[in-house]
């Protein structure tokens, strides 16, 4: 038998040897990938998304975690000197000669505190103060204060419509949660004579142009009006400015600043006083 012919075949090193050069010429032969400018395009939008969201999570969420807070702790310190104010006998409207009829606060100024709105479906500790006016860049947009009270409408205990106005985002979004509002709830306005009890009623969607809801008699200028009313006025839906949501309240009874605070709320005027 013929053996085969060992110097024809090649071994097993020189096998390995090839392919490890043709690997090489392979990868030398290869371009290197370029960069395109759609490829650099993406890469920037998806960097400026994410500087965005960053932004829109600091400016909506964050920044009213923080002003919230010091809207808060003005709110406060209203309260304290609300107490002293009247301890000192300043600015306390004259009492009705009917000892079941609520005082009616004085009216209020542009731009000044004169009261605070105390709402348990928003919070078990909120409060917030409230100035005369809505002018945005003094009042509404204004991280001390942030509720500002229609100066053509009503005060407190008088007879017509206590209008007030807040953002539900931004600037410490007072009214953020203003369509929680359920049938029955409590909403507490305080001044220097005392507290004022109000009862949700009810929502109502509108217009911007609808300014009928500020009327005494909301929605029917044309009557008189006999009862006494909290409207409380936001932009809906929230981040949009296309319609207005509003909050309906009916005076329910007040507490002379004399007898103290409602039960409901002793702890949390308790807490302010301390």
């Amino acid at each position: 038998m013929t053996q085969p012919d060992r110097a024809a075949a090649p071994d097993e090193a020189t096998t390995r040897r090839s392919q490890r050069e043709r690997s090489t010429q392979t990868s030398v032969a290869r371009p290197r990938a370029r960069l395109s400018v759609v490829g650099v395009l993406g890469e920037l939008l998806i960097t400026a998304g994410v500087v965005v969201m960053l932004f829109l999570g600091w400016y909506v969420w964050l920044n009213d975690i923080v002003a919230g807070g010091e809207q808060q702790q003005a709110a406060e310190q209203v309260q304290q000197e609300l107490q002293e104010r009247w301890e000192r006998g300043e600015g306390i409207a004259e009492r009705p000669a009917d000892p079941g009829m609520p005082v009616v606060a004085e009216p209020a100024v542009a731009g000044e505190v004169f009261a605070t709105l105390i709402v348990p479906r928003f919070g078990e500790n909120y409060v917030r103060p409230i100035a005369g006016g809505v002018d945005l860049r003094t009042v509404l947009n204004n991280r001390q204060i942030g509720i500002g009270h229609y100066l053509e409408t009503q005060m407190p205990g008088e007879v017509g419509n206590f209008a007030i106005a807040a953002h539900r985002t931004t600037y410490g979004a007072p009214f953020a949660d203003i369509a929680s509002l359920r049938l029955g709830d409590r909403i507490y306005v305080e001044t220097a004579d005392g507290w004022y009890e109000y009862v949700f009623r009810g929502l109502e969607y509108v217009w911007p142009t609808a300014v009928e809801v500020l009327a005494p008699v909301p929605q029917a200028p044309q009557i008189e009006a006999t009862d006494r009313l909290l409207t409380m006025t936001s932009c809906n839906p929230k981040f949009s400015s296309a319609e207005r949501i509003i909050a309906y309240a009916a005076f329910e009874t007040w507490y002379p600043r004399s007898d103290g605070p409602p039960a409901a709320l002793s702890g949390l005027v308790e807490a302010a006083a301390g």
